[in-house]
C-alpha cells in the first residue's frame, strides 16, 4: 500500500470526527430487566429480616413480589411450552419454588426465582443491544447525497441517498462519507475503509477505483459512479449478515439446559405416581402428599442448577476484574470447548496506528535530520502517518522547525519551505523519476515493502535524504497470545484480514501465524468460519471492526478488542477484551476450561446427593425435615465448590497477568 498524506490541519478537507455511537436500549428499558429488577429487590429485603427472626407479615409479602414478579414469566413460558406438549426446567423451577415456599423453605424458592429471572433479563438485554447496534450500522452511510444531472451543467442536486439508483453520478466533497458503492469516474483522493476491510491507512482512489458506502473520503473530491443500489451496498450486505447468522447461529445451551426435557419428565411422573398409586390402594392423603412433597424437594434441580451457575459466574467475575467482560454463562462455558481460532489484524494483533519503524538513510544523509524535516513538513497535516512521522521526532527529541507554504495532494504526498529548503514527503510512486531511479533509494523502499510496511521517501531541494519505514505496531504480548491458543487447541491460529498480503504476511512472520488469508471482505471471513465448522470445528474468533462483526456472530464464540472495537463489534461478540490485552484471550479460554471441569465435578456431588436422597425416599421413610437438610447441603456444597474461581489464583493459573 503506497502512503497519503494529505490532510490539512487549516484547509477545507479536515475529516469530521467519529460519528456518535448507536442509541442504546436503556437498562430499565425492558420488562424483563424491569421485573427481574423488583424479583431481586423483593428478595434482598426479605432476606435479611427472615434470617433475623422478624415476625412473617414483616418479610411474607416481600417473598411474595418476589415469587410474583420474577416467576410470572417463566411460569408463563413453561404453561406455553406445556400447551404445546413439552416440557421444560422453567416450569419445573416454579413448581419446585412453590414447592419449597409451601413446607415453609420460602429463601430457596425466592434464591431460584431470582436466578432464573436476573439470567432471562440478562439474554434479553443483550439480544436488544446487537439488534440496536445492527440498525446503528446503517447510520454509517449518509443520509443524503449529492447527485450530478445528466445535463451539460452537470446540475447538483441533494436527494435521499436510499434514491441513488445504479448509473447515477455522484459527487463528494472532502471529509464526506460515500452514499453506495460504486466506481470513482474522476478525481483523486485517500478514502477511509477501515469500516469495510479493516486496513489502518487511507487507501488512494482514483478513476476506476471501487469505493463503498460508508467510507470515509479524505481530501480530494471524487465523482463516483453508483453501481449498486442501498439495499445491496456492502455495509447493507454486512447487517443482513449479522442478522442471519444470528438467526441460524444453533442455539446453545448450558449442559443442564440439554437434559430438562428427559429430567423434567421424570421428575413430575415420579411425583404424581409417588401421590396417586398410594393412593389408589388405599393409603392415607396427607402422609402421601408429604412423601411426594419431600421427593420433589429432594429431586428439583437446584442443586444441579448450582452446580453449573457458581463455577460459571465466578469465572465471569474474574475474568471481569481482569479486564474481560463475558457475557453470560453460556459465553463462558462455550469459550472453553473452541478447538480453532481465527484473528483479525489491525486492531486486534496490532494497535490499528501506524509509527516509525526505521529511518533508512540514503546518500550519506543524517537519518535525524532527515526525520526531522519530514516532521516539519508533515506538521500542519492531520493524516495517520503524518502524525506518525511527528511522533517519531518527537520520541527522539528532535526539533521541529516552523514549515511555511504548505501544500498537499492528495494519493501523492506533501510539501512545505523549512528553513529554506524545499522539503517533500511523498509515496514512491509520486517521486519525480531521476530521484526515483536512484539505486540506494530504490533498494531502500523495495527493502521496506517487502517486509510489508510502507515506504515515505523524504526529499530536500529534490535530493533524496531518507525512506521512511512506516508499520502498524504489532500489541505487547501477541506472540505468546498466538503460542498459547495453539497449544490450547492443539491446532494453529488463522489470520483473517482484509489488509494487503503484504501487510498481512508481516505480521504473521512476527507473530509465528502460518496460516494467513488477506484481502478478505466480511463474507469472506464467515465463509472461512462456516468452512471449519462443517468439517466440525468449533471456532472463536477475535476481532474488533465492523468488518469482523458477521464472522463473529457466524462463530461459535466471539471476542472483541474493548477500547478500538466497534459498537456492533462489541455488541455481537461473547466477551469484550476491555483493555485491549491480547494475551487475556488465551487466559479466559483456560479460565472457561477450568470452569467446565468444576462443572463436571459438581454435576457428579449434585447427582449423587440427589440420588441418594431420592432412593432413600422410595426405598424407605425420608423424613421432610431430613430430606430438606440433606438438599440444602447438596446445594451448599456444590456452590461453594464452584466459587473456588474468584480467586486471584485462578486468573493466573490461566496464564493472565
Amino acid at each position: 500500500m503506497t502512503s497519503t498524506l494529505v490532510e490539512d490541519r487549516s484547509g477545507r478537507a479536515v475529516a469530521p470526527a467519529r460519528p456518535a455511537p448507536p442509541r442504546r436500549t436503556g437498562l430499565l428499558a425492558l420488562p424483563e430487566v424491569r421485573w427481574a429488577a423488583l424479583s431481586a429487590l423483593a428478595f434482598l429485603l426479605a432476606f435479611p429480616l427472615d434470617l433475623a427472626g422478624a415476625p412473617g407479615w414483616t418479610w411474607g409479602p416481600l417473598y411474595a413480589v418476589c415469587y410474583a414478579a420474577g416467576g410470572w414469566e417463566p411460569g408463563w413460558a413453561g404453561l406455553t411450552a406445556l400447551r404445546e406438549r413439552t416440557l421444560d426446567v422453567d416450569l419445573l423451577m416454579i413448581v419446585a419454588a412453590i414447592g419449597a415456599a409451601a413446607i415453609g423453605q420460602f429463601l430457596d424458592g425466592g434464591l431460584l426465582i431470582v436466578i432464573f429471572a436476573v439470567s432471562g433479563a440478562l439474554e434479553a438485554l443483550a439480544t436488544r443491544r446487537t439488534e440496536d447496534s445492527v440498525r446503528g450500522l446503517l447510520d454509517l452511510a449518509p443520509a443524503t447525497a449529492v447527485r450530478l444531472t445528466d445535463d451539460a451543467n452537470g446540475t447538483e442536486e441533494t436527494i435521499p441517498a436510499t434514491a441513488l439508483q445504479v448509473g447515477d453520478t455522484v459527487l463528494v466533497r472532502p471529509g464526506e462519507r460515500l452514499p453506495a458503492d460504486g466506481t470513482v469516474m474522476s478525481g483523486a483522493s485517500e478514502v477511509d475503509q477501515a469500516t469495510i476491510t479493516g486496513e489502518p491507512l487511507p487507501v488512494d482512489k482514483t478513476m476506476g477505483d471501487a469505493v463503498f458506502a460508508g467510507t470515509l473520503n479524505g481530501t480530494g473530491a471524487l465523482r463516483v459512479r453508483v453501481d449498486r443500489d442501498a439495499s445491496g451496498s456492502v455495509i447493507a450486505r454486512i447487517v443482513a449478515m449479522v442478522e442471519e447468522a444470528s438467526r441460524t447461529k444453533a442455539p446453545t445451551q448450558l449442559f443442564v439446559e440439554k437434559i430438562e426435557q428427559r429430567y423434567s419428565l421424570v421428575v413430575v411422573a415420579a411425583t404424581l405416581a409417588l401421590f396417586a398409586l398410594p393412593l389408589a390402594f388405599g393409603a392415607e392423603l396427607t402422609p402421601t402428599l408429604l412423601r411426594a412433597m419431600t421427593f420433589m424437594i429432594v429431586a428439583s434441580p437446584c442443586a444441579v442448577v448450582l452446580a453449573t451457575m457458581p463455577p460459571l459466574l465466578s469465572a465471569i467475575a474474574t475474568a471481569g476484574r481482569h479486564g474481560v467482560l463475558v457475557k453470560s454463562a453460556v459465553a463462558m462455558e462455550q469459550l472453553g470447548a473452541v478447538t480453532r481460532v481465527a484473528m483479525d489484524k489491525t486492531g486486534t494483533l496490532t494497535e490499528g496506528a501506524p509509527h516509525v519503524a526505521a529511518v533508512h538513510p540514503v546518500g550519506g544523509a543524517d537519518p535525524d535530520e532527515a526525520l526531522a524535516l519530514a516532521a516539519a513538513a508533515e506538521f500542519p497535516s492531520e493524516h495517520p502517518l503524518a502524525r506518525a512521522v511527528v511522533t517519531a521526532a518527537r520520541e527522539r527529541g528532535l526539533p521541529i522547525a516552523a514549515a511555511r507554504d504548505f501544500g498537499a495532494a492528495p494519493g501523492r504526498g506533501v510539501h512545505a519551505v523549512v528553513e529554506g529548503r524545499t522539503v517533500r514527503v511523498c509515496s514512491p510512486a509520486a517521486l519525480p523519476a531521476p530521484e526515483n531511479e536512484a539505486a540506494d533509494t530504490r533498494a531502500a523502499v523495495a527493502a521496506t515493502e517487502e517486509a510489508g510496511r510502507t515506504a515515505v521517501i523524504v526529499t530536500a531541494d529534490d535530493a533524496p535524504l531518507a525512506v521512511l519505514a512506516l508499520a502498524d505496531r504489532l500489541r505487547p504480548g501477541a506472540p505468546d497470545a498466538v503460542a498459547r491458543l495453539r497449544h490450547l487447541t492443539g491446532t494453529d491460529v488463522t489470520l483473517l484480514t482484509g489488509d494487503n498480503s503484504g501487510a498481512a504476511a508481516h505480521t504473521a512472520r512476527e507473530t509465528g501465524i502460518t496460516d494467513v488469508r488477506a484481502g478478505l471482505l466480511p463474507q469472506d471471513k464467515v465463509a472461512a468460519v462456516r468452512g471449519w465448522q462443517r468439517e466440525g470445528a468449533r471456532v472463536l474468533v477475535v476481532g474488533d471492526g465492523v468488518n469482523d462483526a458477521p464472522a463473529l456472530a457466524a462463530a461459535d464464540s466471539g471476542v472483541a478488542m474493548g477500547r478500538v472495537g466497534s459498537d456492533l463489534a462489541l455488541e455481537t461478540a461473547d466477551a469484550v477484551v476491555v483493555r485491549d490485552e491480547v494475551g487475556a484471550v488465551p487466559a479466559v479460554v483456560a479460565l472457561s476450561r477450568r470452569a467446565r471441569r468444576l462443572v463436571a465435578q459438581n454435576l457428579v456431588l449434585a447427582s449423587v446427593c440427589i440420588g441418594g436422597l431420592v432412593i432413600w425416599d422410595l426405598v424407605g421413610h425420608l423424613p421432610l425435615p431430613l430430606g430438606v437438610l440433606g438438599h440444602e447441603g447438596s446445594t451448599v456444597l456444590v456452590g461453594l465448590n464452584g466459587l473456588r474461581l474468584l480467586r486471584t489464583a485462578a486468573w493466573r493459573r490461566a496464564g493472565g497477568s
